[in-house]
């Protein structure tokens, strides 16, 4: 393999000069050519491993940019072994670093399997040898801490104050908070994924996991047990920080809009971030970035207003009467918003509010109330002070999503529910529209249309070292497109070719007139196994068959049954394989 383009210097020594026995150090002792090399300490502690060029030159790439602090692009190719190549510098820093990943899938696999792995290689002569990564931090220990979004982990207040007042819906509910509420006494995580018996879209979760919007903070009766509070903690001392894109800039817009305050966000300090899957930074970060007003969120409100007042005991009939009426406010505007299927631009807002501006007028009004009700509350509770802040927080986001002439913000409307496809929902958000009846509910969002800008400022400008990995990341040979859409102004970069020979190995083929898979499943299976990817007739007959079953378990089967079954089998392969069936944007691999 070569680097097609790299201003990095990375010194290299050939295999054959060096002999097996003069690879002899090992562990941490061993420099990056000695581990990675034939012969050298992770070929004698894999019996599989297979030398690649291009994970050592990663490597050192990687190594350089943690000591030099500064930002490194990398593309290396599908096979390269990207995740050692960037977690052995990483642990031979012997920094605090964040490990930022596209799906939840390759957390677990850094946590479960590439960490635990590293360690038992790198300590292994030591007397205080780890058990995993969940091992505490010490001398020649790892100390690793894997994190999930808030709407993982439970609340306790939410939980105790359901006791003293049940709002549960049937008996498959009142089941489900039993088993929740002794799952409670015994977790030491508060982590919803040790819930195996718990549905995918539970309803009753929704009303109690840990989401920052009706968090109080250090104010919270239950902050020294609170879940979040500890996993921020474990964070704290914690060498290296395994999250997800998600995560990690919700964190960041978190502790944008708090100004940094110190408890903001979950997330410590980090002398680096490893961003891998990094072709997916732009559209997670355009997503924390921008703003989602709907009537759901209104609902969600009032909801928890009513639930707040009634627990407090002090819902009086002034207050009811503006729940009433931001609840009907908030369902007549929205009924207006122009129609459409999915996801299309508003691009008649000013036509919209010149026939609707007094329904717009009222819902602000409805709004403007409620907050001035809650707000005059003798003696109220700090979670009231926060139903203030949210009930503001939309009212502004109202205001921009409706009125804002932002050049660099587009404007568009979502709509999900009974008419929207179910392929693009995620289990949590069904939970929630079936939990209002099934109705179909509409989203106002508005979205920076580059957020390059955002980036430099309050993220690039702040890090010591980011390193920023994928197989796709390059356009052309370089980086230019990607830097620019990232803001990212300074930094080397890398191009590695992919250990696969795929001009030899592989065949792609596009056929031309495919059925869409949503909404022709049946057309569309049928299709896919009639196209003739090779001459054979027995090869034929194999793929209709092996693709027939994999489109039904791509489409039929929810994420966790598919988790499972593909870890119960050593031969199924379940990696991006929603990558084809979907259509793909400018730059993405």
């Amino acid at each position: 393999m070569v680097i097609i383009e790299t201003p990095v210097s990375l010194p290299m020594q050939p295999a054959s000069s060096v002999s097996p026995t003069r690879l002899s150090p090992g562990g941490k002792d061993a420099s990056l050519y000695q581990f990675f090399a034939p012969g050298g300490v992770l070929s004698r502690s894999h019996p599989a491993y297979e030398f690649r060029r291009g994970q050592l030159q990663m490597a050192q790439a990687v190594e350089q940019a943690l000591t030099e602090k500064r930002h490194l692009i990398v593309e290396a190719g599908t096979g390269t072994g990207k995740t050692l190549a960037y977690l052995v510098p990483v642990i031979r820093s012997g920094k605090r670093v964040i490990i930022s990943t596209g799906t939840k899938n390759l957390q677990e696999q850094l946590f479960h399997k590439d960490v635990p792995f590293l360690e038992q290689v790198l300590f292994r002569h030591d007397d205080r040898a780890p058990s995993g990564a969940e091992s505490s931090h010490g001398p020649g220990r790892l100390s690793v801490c894997y994190m999930k979004g808030r709407n993982n982990y439970l609340c306790r207040k939410k939980l105790y104050d359901l006791t003293d007042q049940p709002v549960l819906s049937g008996l498959e509910e009142i089941e489900q908070y039993r088993a929740i509420a002794a799952w409670e006494k015994t977790t030491g995580t508060g982590d919803r994924a040790e819930l195996a018996e718990l549905p995918e879209a539970s309803l009753l979760w929704h009303k109690l996991d840990a989401r920052a919007d009706a968090c109080i903070g250090q104010k919270c009766s239950q902050w020294e047990r609170c879940f979040i509070t500890e996993m921020r903690r474990r964070a704290m001392e914690s060498d290296i920080i395994i999250v997800n894109h998600h995560l990690f800039f919700a964190d960041l817009a978190i502790k944008l809009q708090a100004d940094d305050a110190p408890d903001a966000g979950i997330l410590p300090e980090a002398a680096a971030v490893i961003f891998d899957e990094a072709h997916e930074l732009e559209d997670v970060a355009g997503n924390y970035f921008g703003i989602s007003v709907s009537n759901l969120r209104v609902e969600e409100l009032a909801r928890d207003v009513e639930q707040s007042l009634q627990h407090n005991r002090i819902l009086s009939p002034s207050l009811s009467g503006a729940l009433g009426s931001l609840r009907e406010r908030s369902q007549f505007f929205f009924s207006l918003l122009p129609p459409g299927d999915g996801r299309f631009a508003f691009e008649t807002r000013r036509e919209f509010l010149e026939e609707n501006g007094d329904e717009f007028l009222a819902l602000n009004q409805a709004l403007t109330r409620m907050a001035g009700e809650l707000e005059g509350v003798p003696q109220k509770p700090e979670e009231v002070f926060n139903l203030v802040r949210r009930t503001q927080e939309i009212q502004a986001q109202l205001g921009f999503a409706m009125e804002s002439d932002d050049r660099n913000t587009v404007f568009w409307i979502e709509r999900r529910g009974k008419s929207f496809s179910p392929q693009r929902r995620r289990d949590t958000e069904k939970a929630k529209e079936a939990s209002y009846g099934g109705r179909q509910n509409v989203f106002l969002q508005a979205t920076p249309i580059h957020v390059g800008p955002i980036l430099r400022e309050c993220l690039w400008s702040k890090l010591e070292c980011a390193v920023l990995t994928s197989a796709t990341l390059a356009v052309g040979g370089g980086f230019e497109y990607i830097r620019k859409r990232l803001g990212l102004e300074h930094a080397r970069e890398s191009v590695l070719a992919s250990h696969f020979d795929y001009q030899n190995q592989a065949l792609l083929y596009v056929p031309p007139d495919l059925p869409d898979p949503p909404t022709e499943f049946a057309d569309y299976s049928k299709s896919l196994a009639d196209a003739r990817l090779c001459s054979s007739p027995v090869t034929r007959k194999c793929t209709r068959s092996t693709i027939d079953c994999s489109v039904k378990s791509n489409f039929q089967c929810c994420a966790r049954g598919m988790r499972r079954k593909t870890r119960c089998s050593k031969n199924s392969v379940s990696r991006r394989t929603q990558c084809f069936l979907r259509p793909h944007r400018s730059g993405k691999g």
